[in-house]
């Protein structure tokens, strides 16, 4: 069967010709639909995030995944079910408290490995198998979008965490910043958006379709080249909650300038090396005298997927066709990792 990867040593990715697997009992195989393409697939492919299986030279990639069950062997799916996977399993050698509490999302790196990121082979193959456990249902009638659960989910996870910080208190958000109009970020704007006044700063010019669709969502563009995130505040407004989605490390420490009190900032994004000059006693005075918190997530555990598929019923018809920009059949696969992709790609192995 075909699947889409990386060689060791290698800088792109490529289609390999691989055995179908067979599930054992307690497996599930199913036929794949869709695979989206993120930011962190690009990371396993520049070398900079992820690795390769025990005693491999090779990773399917792909962790945003949408399937159909072929065979459920002796589990209590059927056949036909649509499916979307969960990304992390235990690490080789069986199972641990974080697996069993059902918080994969909670464990750390040693304790886990990532499906088509770190460890184990991911999705982007004509057939998987996974463990029933870690395949959670999508209704057929959101079958052809049922890949965004996964990035769906580590939101959910988020604004999860960053509800639990002010849970000693009356936290009613009315006012969010979203830091990039990247792919997650822009999910992010369309969860916010229908509860509170949300803004999302970039660095890109108009027109962008990227613009085009925040503001589609009623959001209001911040450009970070006239406004930086720590003049949002004066130029705006203070808000209620930051979500972070651009992987830069001054953002860590720039989301606290732009919170209201009693605001809390959620990061995502996986930074690389950077040196800040920071005044870290007006930082460590502005968390404590204004009650804000910072909130660091990755992942999303079961409850989370269920909420995201649950998301994908309540966002506008209209907003699919307009955040997947690039929907590629498998045999043309090198142009959803190309430079030229609008918003959002996806490889499309087969239709419902």
């Amino acid at each position: 069967m075909r699947a889409i990867g990386i060689e060791s040593g290698g800088d792109r990715p490529r289609l390999f010709d691989v055995d179908r697997p067979e599930p054992a009992p307690g497996e599930v195989l199913v036929r794949t639909l869709r695979v989206g393409v993120d930011g962190t697939d690009h990371e396993v492919i520049a070398g900079d995030h992820g690795g390769f299986p025990a005693d491999e030279e090779r990773l399917v990639l792909g962790h945003e995944a949408v399937g159909v069950v072929v065979d459920p062997t002796t589990t209590d799916f059927e056949r036909g079910d649509v499916v979307t996977p969960m990304v992390r399993r235990p690490s080789p050698g069986g199972t641990n408290a974080y697996f069993e509490r059902a918080e994969p999302d909670m464990a750390p790196p040693s304790a886990c490995v990532e499906r088509g990121i770190d460890g184990a082979h991911g999705f982007m193959s004509e057939y998987f198998t996974s463990p029933a456990p870690f395949l959670i249902p999508v209704p057929e009638a959101h079958a052809a979008w049922g890949f965004l659960a996964e990035p769906i989910s580590v939101l959910e996870k988020a604004l999860d965490l960053a509800r639990a910080s002010r849970s000693s208190f009356t936290w009613e958000p009315e006012t969010a910043l979203v830091l990039g109009n990247g792919a997650l970020g822009l999910l992010a704007v369309a969860l916010l958006a229908p509860e509170m006044d949300v803004y999302c700063l970039g660095r890109r010019d108009r027109p962008d379709p990227t613009i085009d669709l925040l503001e589609s969502l009623d959001a209001t563009y911040v450009d970070a080249r006239e406004t930086p995130v720590g003049k949002v505040p004066t130029a705006h407004e203070p808000v209620d909650l930051v979500v972070e989605a651009t992987g830069a490390p001054r953002h860590a420490v720039e989301s606290v300038d732009a919170l209201a009190p009693n605001g809390v900032a959620a990061l995502l994004g996986l930074p690389g090396s950077q040196e800040l000059t920071v005044d870290a006693g007006r930082f460590h005075e502005d968390l404590v005298m204004h009650n804000k918190a910072v909130v660091g997530s990755v992942n999303a555990g079961p409850t989370h997927f269920h909420a995201a598929v649950d998301r994908l019923e309540t966002l506008p018809a209209w907003f699919f066709d307009r955040y997947v920009t690039d929907l590629v059949p498998v045999d043309r696969f090198e142009a959803a990792f190309g430079p030229d992709t609008t918003i959002k790609a996806a490889v499309e192995f087969d239709t419902v």
